[in-house]
Order: C-alpha cells, then structure tokens, then sequence
C-alpha cells in the first residue's frame, strides 16, 4: 500500500494538472494511509478492511472520510490498470456518512449595516493596555469587506486581487478576478510559502464583474493612500507582502463579535448569490460567483425564500368556474 500511494502522487505530480496546494492535501491523507494501513500487501486488502480504516480515522468527520476514500480510489484505480490488483475498486464500497448541509443564511440588509457597525467599532477601538501585550488590531477591514461584497469574490481571490486588474476610469468600471492567495508547502527560498497563484480556483472562475458605485468610491479611497508592493495588490500586508486569508479569516472572527459568530467570508458571497438570484437571475448569481453552472449555486449559496411570491393571478387559473 505504501509503495501504491508513492507511485500514485508521483504520477499526479508529472501530469502537472494539480494545484500544488491540492498536492499537498493528498500527501497528508497519503500520510494517515500510510501510518495506518501502509504496510499491507495488495492482496491482503479487502472492501471490509478499507472500511474498517476509514471509519477508525475519521469516524464522525464525513468530509475526511470521503477525502480517504477519494484519494484509496485512485490508488486502487491505477492498481488495477497496472494490473497489480485484481477485482473490483475495493475502495468503492466504504461507506461514509451524508455530511449533515446546513440552510444557506445570507446577511439581510439590516443584518449588514449591524455587522458593519461591529466591525467598524473594533477597529476604531484602541483602549487597550500596551503592557497586556497582542497582536495590533489589522486596519481596513471594512475595505476587504465592502469588496468583497462588491465583486462576491472569495477571500483569496479578493487579496489577489491586483491595480492592474481594476478599471476604475471606464464608463462601467469593472474589476477581473484572475488569481488567488494560496499558502504552498515548504520554505519561501524553495518556492514555498504564500503565492499569488495565477488562476482562480476554479477554471470558470476567471471573471470581469462590474463595479457598484460604493465600490467605486472605496477603491479611489484606498488607491488614494496606497503605497507600492512587489504584488501590485489591492490589499497586502502592513509590510508589503501577500495577506494570509488564514489570518484575515481570523481577524474578521475577532471584530464580528458575539452575535455574528455565524459570518464567515464565504457568507458575504451567499449574501451577494441571493441578492443577485432575487434582483436579476440565478444564471446571473452563479456568473458573479464564478460558478461553471447554477446546481453549485443552488445548494450552497442562495438562500431559500420564506416567503411564496404573490402568484395570485396564476392561482386563479385553478378556480372553479360557475357551472361546477
């Protein structure tokens, strides 16, 4: 099994069509294979014994499960086609629990002027005693926020985000969302470290959007007082570098607040989908998202009316007539 996942990642990597930080992510579970069931013959394994692993190392994390599952499939997958294992994928029959979906929540607007307000104070904030020690409070949060429900890009998208990719003197001004911060193995000498990659997440992801006017306005702002950086970006770090989404993650969790525990980046991209899907379109929403289609759109990032549209004049068609 140990010399199968080597020959397995080695494959993927001379193929050169994985991200380097998925890469990275199949190692880890390569890993927790490898310490776990690394030493068996292939003919030693069993659906029953895949099983019995999966559900020992990730017995109430469904999103690990299936992550296990995903990556002993291709490794059986390419067993098979050298002809090193014989039967049926036996990594097809581990079963892993339904992850449990939670309902899409957008912000409503009030939700948003509150939030803001939250975060505003927070940055504003500065009675603090310097002896107590800490981070220093990160400044232009609002900025990152307003942003990124502007353009409803992702958090690292958003700090990839580049001058050279905004338009502000268009008629229509517009923004292009053509890469993203990811955070690659190794040291920065070896090419490791965060990176500006150069796509999106997804291939679809690739987009021009169209700037609203307080978008606009809060660019020109910040454009205003910008000093320079190696990256060009929109927003570095303090010292001119690529921001960490892990750490703006964390300082938005900071300046939320109790009562929006809930809020995450990616919510303010559900509250731009459903915003959108209610005002113009759910093709519209998925294209803003920079969805290839509208399913993904659908189940995790538009929120559910609660209320039925008034659909009275197609109701009536049901009515009965005054011969019945």
């Amino acid at each position: 099994m140990s010399a199968l996942g080597a020959n397995w990642i080695a494959r993927i990597e001379d193929q050169g069509k994985v991200a380097p930080q998925t890469i990275a992510e199949y190692r880890r579970y390569l890993g927790l294979i490898d310490s776990g069931v690394g030493a068996l013959q292939l003919r030693e394994v069993t659906p029953g014994a895949l099983d019995w692993f999966v559900s020992h190392e990730a017995p109430e994390q469904a999103s690990k499960a299936r992550m296990l599952r995903m990556v002993l499939r291709g490794m059986f997958s390419l067993a098979i086609r050298m002809d090193a294992y014989e039967g049926v994928n036996p990594a097809t029959e581990v079963s892993v629990a339904e992850s449990k979906r939670e309902a899409v929540r957008a912000l409503t607007l009030d939700e948003l002027r509150a939030y803001r307000e939250r975060v505003r104070e927070w940055e504003q904030d500065t009675d603090r005693n310097p002896r107590q020690g800490g981070r220093r409070r990160a400044r232009g949060m609002l900025d990152l926020v307003d942003i990124q429900l502007a353009t409803g890009a992702r958090i690292g998208e958003l700090l990839a985000l580049r001058w050279t990719d905004i338009d502000l003197e268009a008629a229509t001004p517009t923004a292009t969302i053509s890469g993203t911060v990811v955070r690659l193995p190794g040291r920065v000498a070896d090419g490791g470290g965060l990176v500006r990659q150069t796509h999106p997440k997804t291939d679809a992801g690739w987009r021009t959007v169209t700037l609203p006017g307080f978008a606009v306005a809060t660019l020109m702002r910040v454009k205003v007082s910008a000093q320079p950086n190696p990256h060009d970006v929109v927003f570095p770090s303090e010292r001119g570098t690529l921001r960490d989404p892990h750490n703006v993650r964390r300082q938005l969790r900071d300046a939320r607040g109790d009562e929006f525990e809930w809020v995450k980046p990616h919510t303010f991209r559900k509250t731009v989908a459903t915003l959108v899907e209610r005002e113009a379109s759910l093709a519209d929403a998925a294209a803003q998202l920079g969805h290839s289609g509208t399913e993904v759109t659908t189940r995790h990032y538009v929120q559910r009316a609660q209320i039925a549209p008034d659909l009275t004049r197609v109701l009536d068609l049901l009515a009965p007539t005054t011969d019945s």
